[in-house]
């Protein structure tokens, strides 16, 4: 659940909602941006759908699993819609974009389907069903996205998340984002940093910027602008900390941006990149658009560049046609280049890709072996990795309170590790220094060393 920061017109009568959100980050930003289109037009949000008057999910149609866990959920609302019959269920996002007016069909009871593009009109939309009746489709692929935001509306007030460029323009084979999210279109650089000084002013001291594919950041702007050109801006902004930046694909990552970024001393030393795979056949039927050689050089470049850099991927395991060979050319991949983390996940036709046209004939079992032994051999990697910093000193912005440790708090290296230790609240949203004594594969632990 995402809650707002700052309340505002407490005197007068709410209506509530409940909102979950599933997916990338891309999908958290807009369930933001959503919940303060609604908390201006006056809805609470509440933690249970028995509070609410409207339940929303936003929602991600990457792999069937999600979907499955969707349509879980909806089929549990139907009880209560029978018992409470004036209450709205509403799909978003993804699945809502893909799916349209099949939602309804297979879920009568559903009274809202609304795309990707559409969610700036949420509350018009919610009027509408409250006004004429349910089974309202928006799901306009022209619509004009409006990105605005209110920025007292956040998770956390050190941290936000920043579109810079939305859609894909690059068709992987397995992928529905292009489908989804429609084509690439980019934010100008006045936007963005208009929005990001906003952030800064309202407390925020860690930006990342958001895109299905973050390295074409400048496409249909005017003059030769690109992602350097955009962190480099944002790096001379006052009161800003650190930048980040997901999600990028190899094919278009430069090594003229990674030069910019190695000189810009707000940038993170985070980089995710998928390589999806390890074999080149397939990522030939991947589409990917590179080798493996390649992307192995555009990682070893990038820590040539910059020596601190953490390096975070993902992969897919299963792909229609992966021998057991094309599976050790992963496996080699990942023992070689020893990735910070990584996201695996096994193949699951997509409808209307180019790989769900090909026959998906490695049997799921081979595909959950495979996956769990990649599971495996990062977290081996990930604890030895760790292990190297026993005994140094990280610097860490402040989060808040750990979910896993009680008293104590947790914040993030620039690398992205997850640190826990004892410290005061009043830490929270500042940088501190940590001295670390333990480790396991996912999470740093340690005392204060000094704060900053």
């Amino acid at each position: 659940m995402i809650y707002p920061i700052d309340s505002t017109n407490n005197d007068r009568q709410y209506k509530t909602v409940f909102f979950e959100t599933f997916g990338c980050q891309m999908n958290k930003l807009d369930a933001e941006l959503s919940l303060g289109l609604l908390q201006e037009d006056g809805y609470k949000i509440v933690d249970t759908v028995d509070e609410a008057d409207v339940i929303l999910f936003n929602t991600c149609s990457v792999r069937q699993h999600a979907e499955d866990k969707v349509y879980s959920h909806l089929g549990a609302l139907k009880t209560l819609k029978q018992k409470r019959p004036e209450v709205i269920v509403g799909v978003l996002g993804c699945m809502a974009q893909k799916d349209g007016k099949a939602i309804f069909k297979r879920m009568p009871h559903v009274d809202l389907v609304c795309g990707t593009r559409m969610f700036s009109r949420l509350p018009e939309l919610l009027l509408k069903i409250q006004s004429h009746g349910s089974h309202v489709l928006a799901i306009d692929e022209n619509q004009i996205v409006n990105v605005k935001r209110a920025v007292t509306f956040r998770p956390n007030v050190y941290q936000a998340f920043v579109t810079i460029i939305r859609g894909c323009d690059n068709f992987c084979s397995y992928c529905i984002v292009p489908r989804v999210r429609g084509r690439e279109i980019s934010r100008t650089i006045e936007d963005i940093t208009e929005e990001v000084q906003s952030l800064i002013s309202h407390g925020c001291k860690e930006v990342t910027l958001l895109g299905q594919n973050i390295n074409t950041y400048g496409k249909g702007l005017p003059g030769n602008i690109n992602l350097g050109n955009l962190l480099s801006v944002l790096n001379g902004l006052d009161g800003l900390e650190r930048i980040r930046f997901v999600t990028s694909h190899p094919a278009d990552m430069s090594r003229d941006v990674i030069r910019t970024i190695s000189n810009l001393e707000r940038v993170c030393e985070y980089l995710h990149i998928p390589a999806q795979s390890g074999s080149d056949k397939i990522l030939k039927d991947m589409r990917r658009g590179y080798t493996a050689n390649y992307y192995r050089e555009l990682i070893n470049y990038t820590r040539e560049c910059i020596p601190r850099m953490a390096v975070a991927s993902d992969f897919i395991v299963g792909f229609p046609g992966e021998t057991e060979e094309d599976f050790q050319e992963t496996v080699r991949m990942m023992e070689d280049l020893r990735f910070h983390n990584c996201f695996v996940f096994k193949y699951s036709p997509r409808t209307g890709t180019k790989a769900a046209e090909l026959e998906d004939n490695v049997p799921d079992e081979v595909k959950k072996a495979r996956n769990a032994q990649l599971l495996a051999l990062q977290k081996t990697i990930s604890l030895e990795e760790n292990r190297k910093l026993i005994g140094k000193t990280v610097q860490a912005l402040v989060e808040g309170v750990s979910k896993s440790v009680a008293q104590r708090l947790s914040g993030r290296t620039r690398q992205n590790h997850i640190v826990v230790f004892t410290g005061r609240q009043e830490m929270v949203g500042q940088l501190v220094d940590v001295m670390i004594q333990e480790v396991t594969d996912l999470t740093l632990y340690g005392t204060i060393a000094s704060a900053t």
